[in-house]
Parts: structure tokens; sequence; C-alpha cells
């Protein structure tokens, strides 16, 4: 997986991110600027998930973009 077409495009895929995952705040898009390791914490923070549910959680929805 290339995570780092998410990082170069964020601004753009900010939107989807917020689409799949209502719970995070702009302030929290904002501070995960595209690095996974953040949107995972962020996601297991707003919404209670354990870090092998999060992961593959992002995995998919990475998966179903399309680049």
């Amino acid at each position: 997986m290339d995570w780092n077409r998410v990082e170069g495009n964020w601004k753009q895929i900010k939107g989807k991110v917020k689409e799949q995952w209502g719970k995070l705040t702009d302030d929290d898009l904002d501070i995960i600027g595209g690095r996974r390791d953040q949107l995972e914490g962020k996601i297991q923070e707003r919404y209670g998930y354990e870090k092998d549910r999060t992961k593959k959680d992002i995995d998919d929805w990475y998966e179903r973009q399309l680049w």
C-alpha cells in the first residue's frame, strides 16, 4: 500500500476521510495531516475501536478509493 498518495494529497482527501469517519473534527484532520499513525490514533480515540479493527478499516477504505 502506498500511503504517500494520501499524505501528498491530504487537503483533497480530508473530505473523503470525514465522510467515512464523521466523528473526526476538522481540527483532528488538521492534526492528522495525512499521517496514517495519527489517523489510526484519532479513529481509535473517537470510535473506541481496537487497533486491529482500525487498521483493517483504514486498509478497506484505502482500497475503495479511486486513485
